[in-house]
């Protein structure tokens, strides 16, 4: 029967006629009555199955129902979801196309990386093989190329000191000695074949020379420039001398002054004399002086601004005098909405793409959805730069705007300011945003209608004032009983988790989980109704009573409709700012889509705490990062659970390291303590674990606040003392070699030193001498992150001088009160206890270097350990590096990889997979929709963690056994 429907699904989804979709073909098959919606779901699945398998599939037609706004069967919602799987899938799509191309520069460019390094190698090692007579007629295989830039592109692009003036090398082809003889050109004229080949040397083609140049000075590619050669100046000992001619001299070069002896790079043949000219130059040299310090052919390259190029457009005239927005003490709060007449949106991506560039100078963060219909925002925006960012949403074209065709005179009501900006300080302890993500989706408020209906036509747009006028007159009426009085109805078009901390008196919520399933309760609660009675309709700033006063007046036929302009948060900005005095008809709190999770207006607390029952205004979500349950929680709950909604949570995210260290309170190691010390019952198995292991030493606990002090946003990244602990465990019975493959703050590296001092001390190494490279107790550790290895190094100075008790860590803890010294040098080296050796390598690409140790014959002997903490998407090639042979790692080595659980998301990846659909339209309990709405990294890394556990297991050359602590640790044994 699967393989039945398997084959015949994917045709019949595509047999949609007229908005008709033919499920008795479906029934037919299975010999059962099924719903319409179960069909729908199974179809939209098969789809979305499809575009996976195949892009071209978004050419497809979709599902239209023949009626503007039909909801029956969900029909509307079924389209969506599969319009935002389009939407989804063609956008990833296209960002797979990038990563490709990206990742094939990545691998290009490391290619001639490890060639140049093995070139670099091979003439070490026959300059240490030749003799001591002087070859002149031996060339190099690399040219060196000294790269001068212009003050002008210097002050223009603001390039670095790197930028500047810097170096690198080009390989020498072969052909080049053919070009040299007398009858080289004959000889190279029978190279056709390879003639593509040539061209990709930087020495043969002018275009590979600029890409070259680019892979080093990226700012270039910025801007349009000419390139000059010139031979290098050399000292009398051989050196060459660094050029200053690029800093006044810009028009010379320009004019190709052939006195200066430089002369123009404009085609490949130019470019290719040029390298010519420089092997001659080095030959005579070398040729006229038996001992002199140039090793290769040199040629320098002057890059001067293009005098021709156009001036760059001048700035809009919002963007003129604006102050630096990082400068700003506080941020604003805003929201708007738009639905432009007509056709609406014509094409989405690209403005998507526009509000990004348009916006980036401000600074602004927030969350902003783009479809066909109009755009919905909600963001932060510095508020020194906020007029600045008002004239950029609203100026007209002939006034230098680009945005009037999208908002302008199309943001219903203007744009919706909070009238308390938040102190910088205290938005970036609690950022109610903390990127700037612009989405494109079917709809900007997901309504479940398959067509949209005339969102022009939506009733009356009430003020604020008259609302609250209106509203204070019925309540009057209402409490004196009068019979007679017209009573509006009052709905409250938000879901029930919003109601709950705060409404209007007299407003009547819907209570829907979902905006979408807002039609079915209207019809319920005005089908007695008569059309010309007055409903109000309200929600947070505007945009969901525009789709609700729509659906009333076109298929509902109400007459007297009016909504509340601008929403709760206009009606709150208005009353503070022209009638303060007034009471406010708003009750209770004000929940707001961000962090923030509500503005509290009133003191009135309506919320029932979702744990003990008490009133409150507050609403969170759970702290368990696995749970996230957005509920109504009472301050005393928050405190005593930590922020999470019940005791199995406070487990997790106590065990995890989730809870930062407050003033004045213990940390998690510090309640360990404690626990041991006390007869505390524990109500989870992780937590008991916890409090019946040895604690941590005091340098462990000092690196764990110095991380979450110094990087923050890293600080759930150290292992931890559960993981620590085993670490170094796992290091004592070993000889206590182990490679490190990201060493962030030095935790880990600390648990693997001090593991192999112990196995030092227990191998009797002592009398050998300290363990290195060539063998011993010894660490190396790889690290990218110079601030990071600055961090890290420091750690280890403590140890390495002051053990691990509390000396150590006061040493260590003046990091925190002093300025970051980002990591120098190429390496550093430490010696622990006289026995065991540690070395901090910098790195550019750690998997390049891992995999350039693992094939070289270096005096470096095998390791017992390799912990990969390192680049997520390529575990999978480490493996392969430690694996393929046994000069890195030792055979029956341990290769440690962490995070394999990633936040517990693989669990999803393992079941279903991920399904874009999720990301649009959950469904389900409330435990439910918080998973699906995890971060998108979040869900891809998880993927890839899933894919790699899968591989892993199945390789021949290897054992694996996963084991539960903290994110998941895999133990790899290598047979």
């Amino acid at each position: 029967m699967s393989f039945l429907l398997a084959s015949v699904m994917p045709v019949m989804a595509r047999r949609s006629i007229q908005g008709k979709i033919l499920a008795p073909t479906f029934a037919q098959i299975t010999n059962k009555r099924v719903p319409n919606r179960s069909i729908s779901a199974f179809v939209l699945n098969q789809r979305h199955k499809q575009c996976k398998l195949s892009p071209t599939f978004l050419k497809q037609p979709l599902y239209v129902s023949n009626k503007p706004g039909d909801t029956s069967s969900s029909f509307g919602a079924a389209y969506h979801a599969s319009a935002n799987q389009q939407i989804v899938a063609r956008r990833n799509e296209i960002n797979r196309q990038k990563r490709q191309a990206r990742q094939k520069a990545l691998d290009k460019d490391r290619e001639r990386n490890l060639k140049l390094r093995n070139l670099f190698m091979e003439e070490k090692q026959n300059d240490s093989s030749s003799s001591s007579s002087h070859d002149s007629s031996s060339i190099p295989p690399m040219f060196a190329v000294k790269v001068v830039t212009c003050r002008t592109l210097r002050l223009e692009l603001r390039m670095n000191g790197r930028e500047k003036r810097g170096r690198m090398f080009v390989e020498r082809p072969s052909i080049f000695s053919a070009m040299q003889n007398e009858g080289g050109e004959g000889e190279v004229e029978q190279r056709d074949d390879d003639a593509s080949d040539d061209n990709e040397y930087a020495c043969m083609s002018l275009k590979a020379l600029k890409q070259t140049i680019h892979e080093f000075f990226r700012r270039l590619k910025k801007s349009t420039y000419i390139l000059s050669a010139s031979l290098p100046i050399l000292d009398e000992d051989g050196n060459v001398l660094t050029s200053e001619e690029g800093d006044d001299d810009d028009q010379n070069i320009n004019d190709n002054n052939s006195s200066l002896g430089m002369w123009r790079l404009e085609t490949d043949e130019d470019v290719q004399n040029a390298f010519l000219q420089a092997e001659q130059f080095y030959q005579r040299h070398q040729e006229e002086n038996e001992s002199t310090s140039m090793k290769r052919p040199t040629l320098v390259i002057h890059v001067t601004k293009d005098p021709d190029a156009p001036p760059p457009p001048p700035p809009p005239p919002y963007l003129v005098g604006m102050p630096d927005p990082l400068t700003s003490p506080t941020m604003t709060m805003l929201s708007f909405y738009a639905f432009p007449p007509d056709e609406g949106i014509s094409d989405p991506e690209s403005t998507a793409d526009q509000l990004k560039r348009l916006w980036r100078p401000f600074r602004a963060l927030g969350r902003v959805y783009v479809a066909k219909e109009g755009v919905n925002a909600q963001m932060s925006v510095p508020t020194n730069v906020l007029s600045n960012f008002l004239q950029c949403c609203t100026v007209k074209p002939e006034e230098g705007g680009e945005l009037s065709h999208v908002l302008g005179t199309y943001m219903e009501n203007g744009i919706n300011i909070d009238p308390i900006a938040v102190d910088m300080e205290e938005f970036q302890a609690k950022p109610a945003f903390k990127n700037l993500h612009i989405r494109v989706r079917s709809q900007i408020v997901a309504d479940g209608f398959a067509t949209p209906l005339d969102w022009q036509s939506a009733g009356y747009d009430m003020p604020p004032l008259e609302w609250h006028q209106k509203l204070k007159e019925a309540r009057e009426a209402n409490e004196k009983g009068v019979d007679n009085a017209p009573l509006p109805i009052v709905l409250d078009c938000r879901n029930d988790y919003e109601t709950q901390v705060g409404k209007f008196e007299l407003a009547e919520p819907l209570d829907t989980e979902n905006f979408r399933d807002s039609w079915d309760v209207l019809k319920g609660r005005l089908k007695d109704v008569p059309k010309d009675a007055p409903v109000m309709t309200y929600c947070t700033g505007g945009i969901r009573c525009v789709k609700v006063n729509a659906y009333l007046t076109q298929e509902m036929g109400m007459t007297n409709v009016s909504r509340l302009a601008g929403g709760i948060i206009s009606y709150d900005r208005t009353l503070n700012e022209q009638a303060p005095a007034e009471e406010s008809m708003f009750k209770g709190v004000n929940y707001v889509f961000d962090s923030r999770m509500g503005r509290r207006i009133t003191d009135d607390q309506l919320g029932t705490c979702y744990t003990c029952g008490s009133k409150t205004h507050l609403v969170s979500n759970c702290k368990n990062e696995n749970c996230h349950r957005r509920m109504v929680q009472c301050e005393n709950c928050v405190d005593s659970l930590l922020g999470t909604c019940s005791e199995g949570c406070k487990g997790r995210v106590v065990n995890a390291g989730m809870v930062p260290k407050r003033k004045g309170e213990a940390t998690n190691n510090d309640v360990d303590e404690t626990r041991q010390e006390s007869d505390e019952v524990y109500t989870n198995v992780d937590d008991y674990s916890s409090g019946y292991s040895s604690s941590s030493p005091s340098l462990f606990r000092q690196i764990e606040l110095n991380t979450a002090a110094l990087l923050p946003s890293g600080a759930h990244m150290v292992s931890g003392a559960m993981q620590g602990s085993l670490l170094k465990m796992l290091a004592s019975q070993t000889s206590g070699r182990v490679l490190e493959i990201g060493s962030f703050t030095g935790y880990a590296t600390a648990c693997f030193l001090e593991g192999a001092a112990i196995a030092g001390e227990l191998g009797e190494r002592k009398e050998a001498g300290i363990g290195g490279r060539e063998g011993g107790p010894f660490v190396l550790s790889l690290e990218r992150d110079r601030r990071a290895l600055g961090i890290a190094s420091a750690h280890i100075k403590a140890m390495s001088e002051l053990g691990l008790d509390e000396d150590a860590a006061e040493e260590a803890s003046k990091l925190a009160d002093g300025p970051i010294v980002d990591f120098e040098g190429d390496s550093v080296s430490f010696t622990y206890k006289g026995i065991a050796g540690c070395e901090f390598l910098r790195v550019n690409d750690a998997l390049a270097t891992v995999e350039e140790m693992a094939s070289s014959q270096s005096q470096l002997a095998p390791f017992d350990i390799a912990f990969v903490d390192a680049d997520k998407t390529r575990l999978m090639d480490y493996v392969d590096a430690l694996a393929s042979n046994d000069r890195l790692l030792k055979k029956g080595g341990l290769i440690i990889v962490d995070n394999v659980l990633w936040k517990g998301l693989v669990l999803d990846a393992n079941n279903n997979g991920y399904d874009s659909s999720d990301e649009t339209s959950p469904t389900g309990s409330n435990e439910e929709k918080a998973l699906l709405k995890k971060n998108r990294r979040a869900r891809k890394l998880a993927m890839k963690m899933h894919q790699f556990n899968s591989e892993v297991v199945r390789d021949e050359r290897v054992e694996v056994v996963m084991m539960p602590i903290r994110d998941g640790l895999s133990l790899i044994r290598k047979r």
